[in-house]
């Protein structure tokens, strides 16, 4: 019966992690965001997003280059994560009606200023492309797959235009929409599915200019367009620009429910689902190992020290035990210590409950911003942990000043990371570009900081504080004890850099992902592999941590606390690193505010990233000190 039961519970773990692996971001539906259906001939309102590019890193509004405007232009109400990801959707002039085609409809025309002209091709330069929205869809652009094959492939928004190679350069000026939609069989209403764009360039020819009733003599009502047999339009002082578009509605099989499926196809690289498989297996079988022969020789020393008989066999014996009398003794600067342990709870609740929602389907690539506004409210939140945790440690170390420690847990990291994201937001705005920060925003999350955040700190360093201090299993001697001279692969450089290593290795596949959906406008949605990752990275770092402590105390040094914490920590070192790496091989940046602000945000990336691994290996080691001097015989 009991085998039974275990064994059920096992194939049901194992069906829950095969479902949170391989199911599409798709399968999970956005709670509270229900599909819209759409009646023959209903209004349908494409909205522009912000002219985004890979290579500048420097998001603008649409309407910063000379497009066709509205006579009213409104901006969509927007979340705290689409301010702070550059995100600025506003109305267009192309507005469509649901099931009817349409062919050569002008938007308008517009005379290109020396300013207007300059502007379209720096951005051209830049490869900038243009994002718009239907119906929540982002456009996507059709492309042919680099290895031949049928697979749909297609691109995030399209190119503001292109560059010959004489140097002229020409702009995307008529578009040809295809609305796929969905058609419901008990109703005659749709549900629209997808929403393509294919852009092309042509120099539109007409006699007489009537702004009311614009007659084409390149193309009309009942004729498309043949770009073969007209010139691209070019980019000039002076110019007229003509801006068309067709509009086709294509019945789909697709349902509303797997419509992002197509997006998220739109990395030409395969994620190569077995190859993450195994390198996970391979670590996680390594921690394994790590742990058993851990249990093995630690149970051996216990057994031995608790043989002892007398008090000069326990003299004459080396090893972690002589050092009981020194090892819960008070490290330098436990203060600073104990801060960055309250910060790195803070930063673990935040991450952990972000994963579970992102699980969920809250945080899907269809929720615009939800990710972003989830870590800052989150984040807020868990100040009351990290001021719990920091108290809780610094009463063990019996601290007084509790309300100094609280103080600096409230705002040392969040102030570090404020005055680089203030430095990096002046360089942004420098560029007039939308990606900055607005004035309304920043005055929001001071509120969230100073509001929110730093009482609850306050709140959690309280109800700490006035818990019982946490005990020591053995007393310390008021005379530290000498610490021997320490093999050269113990020194403390050394062991804690070889420390950072394994914690590394557990995340750099996923990492890379990572960083491709932030810096090349990829859709980042895979997060049941995240998940998978996160408790691997935590186990490694927990491993790592208790063996070279392990090894650290039988060397008979007892100056654990700062570097348990180090040991972990240091894998943010490799974490940069790679960030560099991906830099110079993946990343086509050549404007320096661009490198600036890309460094400046992989630093605090990899701070956050050392907080946290450093708080995991901390409190690992923590729990395995206490453990095992709790277990020996102390004369």
């Amino acid at each position: 019966m009991g085998n039974s039961g275990v064994s059920a519970a096992a194939e049901a773990a194992a069906a829950l992690l095969l479902l949170l692996v391989l199911a599409p971001a798709s399968a999970f539906y956005l709670p509270g965001v229900a599909p819209r259906d759409f009646a023959k001939d209903d209004e349908l309102q494409v909205k522009v997003n912000k002219l985004s590019s890979i290579k500048t890193q420097l998001p603008y509004d649409y309407y910063f280059l000379d497009y066709c405007k509205p006579t009213k232009i409104m901006n969509s109400a927007e979340n705290l994560g689409e301010v702070l990801r550059g995100d600025r959707i506003e109305n267009s002039v192309y507005v469509f009606r649901m099931g009817r085609d349409e062919t050569c409809k002008v938007a308008c025309r517009t005379k290109l200023t020396e300013e207007a002209a300059k502007n379209f091709k720096e951005k051209i330069d830049d490869e900038y492309r243009v994002n718009m929205i239907l119906d929540n869809l982002p456009v996507a652009v059709p492309r042919q797959r680099r290895d031949g094959s049928q697979t749909p492939s297609y691109e995030h928004g399209f190119r503001v235009g292109y560059k010959n190679k004489d140097g002229k350069y020409y702009i995307n000026n008529h578009l040809s929409f295809n609305v796929l939609y969905h058609s419901d069989l008990e109703s005659k209403d749709a549900r629209i599915v997808g929403f393509e764009v294919i852009p092309s360039s042509i120099k539109h020819e007409y006699s007489n200019w009537d702004d009311k009733n614009p007659k084409l003599s390149t193309c009309n009502p009942t004729t498309k367009i043949t770009l073969s047999s007209h010139p691209p339009q070019e980019v000039a002082k002076d110019a007229y620009i003509v801006f068309t578009y067709d509009v086709t509605f294509q019945p789909s099989e697709i349902k509303w429910a797997s419509r992002w499926d197509t997006y998220l196809l739109m990395n030409d690289d395969q994620i190569h689902w077995f190859s993450i498989i195994n390198s996970l297996m391979i670590v996680l079988f390594l921690s394994g190992m790590v742990a058993m022969i851990m249990i093995r020789t630690l149970y051996r020393d216990i057994a031995n020290y608790n043989q002892l008989d007398n008090q000069e066999e326990a003299q004459e014996e080396t090893g972690w035990k002589l050092v009981h009398g020194d090892v819960f003794r008070p490290p330098l600067h436990f203060g600073l210590l104990c801060v960055y342990v309250g910060t790195g709870v803070q930063f673990f609740g935040m991450t952990l409950v972000t994963m579970i929602f992102a699980l969920l389907g809250f945080l899907s690539p269809s929720n615009r911003g939800g990710l972003m506004t989830a870590l800052v409210l989150l984040w807020v939140f868990m100040g009351l942990f990290a001021g719990y945790a920091s108290s809780r440690l610094y009463k063990m170390f019996k601290g007084t000043d509790w309300k100094k420690i609280t103080l600096k847990t409230a705002f040392m990291f969040p102030g570090i990371i404020f005055a680089i994201f203030f430095i990096l937001n002046a360089l942004i705005w420098g560029e007039k570009s939308s990606g900055a920060v607005p004035f309304g925003t920043m005055f929001a999350l001071f509120l969230l900081w100073f509001g929110i955040s730093v009482p609850l700190v306050f709140v959690g360093s309280y109800f700490g504080f006035k818990k019982p201090a946490i005990e020591d299993p053995v007393k310390t001697n008021k005379i530290p004890r000498q610490i021997p001279e320490q093999a050269w692969y113990m020194k403390p450089a050394f062991s804690i850099l070889i420390g950072g290593i394994l914690p590394f290795g557990a995340v750099f596949i996923e990492l890379f992902f990572i960083l491709t959906s932030i810096w090349l406008n990829q859709f980042y949605y895979i997060f049941g592999f995240l998940f998978i990752v996160f408790v691997i990275l935590i186990i490694t770092c927990a491993e790592i941590t208790i063996v070279l402590c392990y090894f650290q105390l039988c060397g008979e040094d007892y100056h654990w606390w700062w570097r348990a914490y180090l040991t972990a920590g240091s894998s943010a070192l490799y974490l940069f690193a790679y960030a560099v790496f991906y830099f110079f091989t993946k990343l086509d940046i050549t404007k320096v505010v661009s490198g600036i602000l890309y460094f400046g945000y992989m630093l605090i990336v990899s701070y956050a990233f050392f907080v946290l691994t450093g708080t995991i290996g901390f409190y690992a080691c923590f729990w395995f000190v206490r453990k095992i001097y709790s277990s020996v015989k102390i004369d």
